[in-house]
């Protein structure tokens, strides 16, 4: 019975390390993205800002996490970090000195939607590491979610 135990334990270590090192998609990214903003047009601004910033929610999947800001840069709602949360963004930058927000801000003027490249620290491992991010604009509100680069 130990034996099953502990053989079970190393799959779970591996299984979790593996997933840890792997991390999130592109394509897992802008999905999270699609159902959030499916979430907030079904149960409107406050459950959905409420869920997403649920640190064990439906909006955080390892190293993939929502993120909202207001077409001025302020954040509404964060997976990753609540403490961004009603903080004015907009001159925030990366690792490389990239006003990453206000790129935002203008990607979502200029098409809607797209993807945006930046540096950031993985919540997994707590390393500066590329990313790439989809954001989508939904009513008046900007909603991203990214992706670490491998």
């Amino acid at each position: 019975m130990k034996s099953i135990i502990k053989l079970f334990l190393v799959f779970a270590i591996l299984l979790t390390t593996n997933y840890a090192q792997k991390g999130g998609t592109t394509a897992e990214a802008e999905a999270l993205v699609k159902k959030a903003i499916t979430f907030f047009k079904a149960n409107g601004q406050d459950k959905t800002f409420a869920a997403i910033s649920d640190l064990k929610g439906d909006f955080v999947k390892g190293d993939l996490y929502v993120f909202v800001y207001d077409l001025n840069g302020k954040c509404v709602a964060h997976g990753g970090n609540p403490k961004m949360i009603g903080k004015d963004l907009i001159d925030l930058k990366d690792a490389d000195g990239k006003a990453f927000v206000k790129e935002r801000l203008e990607i979502i003027k200029a098409k809607g939607k797209g993807w945006q490249n930046y540096k950031w620290t993985n919540p997994v491992d707590k390393k500066i590491e590329d990313k790439t991010a989809y954001i989508e604009k939904s009513g008046d509100f900007v909603f991203g979610c990214g992706a670490y680069k491998r």
